[in-house]
């Protein structure tokens, strides 16, 4: 393995361009090789959100697409992984730098932790390949995107994943003074369900596509269809009486 070669999990954050790190540009722009995730039509999130940056690279860099289904069959992302692995390894012996670029940050709830699971040192002879430049997460854009403070003084905090069970949920939502909700879209009925179970539907908000042209911001969460969203939504769920003083 040539020690020159790097592998670097990039966070752009959660859509807005401009919310890219100085450090993130500089390694983006600077890439031999850029890899993320892509839908079958080709693509990405990531990528449009590090258009910017892509753009004024002046070198000629390889693009490296990881077609991912989406589904939650976990079977079929591994083979894509796995592929993944295969190429990048090959890039990575020849010396050059392979920059992963994922949504928010590379290691909450990031995809670019199942390649550093397979690209970990021990697996390239002990060579210390692999860097991470943190992202800022979309639970702190949507807490900025409402203009209010996930904790105070001593309130708890959780994050959980909507494809918990509603057991998960409510126990969680009962516990917790603030909570955020991951992974919000097919789950979005049973996260309401949850909610309303909890008495704190009022104390929830609703956001999709925190940053992008298309974001939405529902306060009057009991408002919302009990219907799946997309897959970029959350919730944050704080208490509507907070001690401050």
């Amino acid at each position: 393995m040539n020690e020159t070669g790097r592998f670097i999990g990039v966070g752009v954050g959660p859509g807005d361009p401009e919310l890219l790190t100085l450090k993130a540009v500089r390694l983006i722009r600077t890439a031999d090789v850029i890899c993320y995730l892509a839908n079958r039509a080709g693509e990405s999130q990531a990528r449009h959100i590090a258009r910017d940056a892509l753009a004024e690279s002046d070198k000629q860099q390889q693009y490296v697409p990881l077609l991912m289904p989406m589904s939650e069959d976990r079977t079929m992302a591994n083979q894509v992984y796995d592929s993944a692995t295969v190429e990048i390894s090959t890039a990575l012996t020849m010396g050059k730098s392979v920059v992963f670029l994922c949504e928010g940050d590379p290691l909450f709830f990031g995809s670019f932790a199942y390649m550093l699971e397979r690209l970990n040192p021990e697996r390239v002879g002990g060579h210390s390949i692999c860097e991470v430049v943190p992202g800022i997460s979309s639970v702190n854009a949507a807490s900025a995107a409402l203009q209010k403070p996930l904790t105070v003084l001593t309130e708890s905090f959780s994050v959980v994943s909507g494809r918990h069970s509603l057991e998960q949920l409510t126990a969680t939502l009962c516990n917790s003074d603030s909570v955020v909700i991951m992974k919000a879209g097919l789950s979005r009925p049973k996260i309401l369900s949850a909610l309303r179970q909890t008495d704190r539907i009022n104390d929830a908000a609703y956001l999709e596509y925190i940053g992008r042209d298309n974001q939405r911001i529902e306060t009057d969460v009991g408002q919302l269809a009990d219907t799946a969203g997309p897959y970029f939504s959350l919730f944050v769920v704080t208490r509507s009486n907070r001690n401050t003083t």
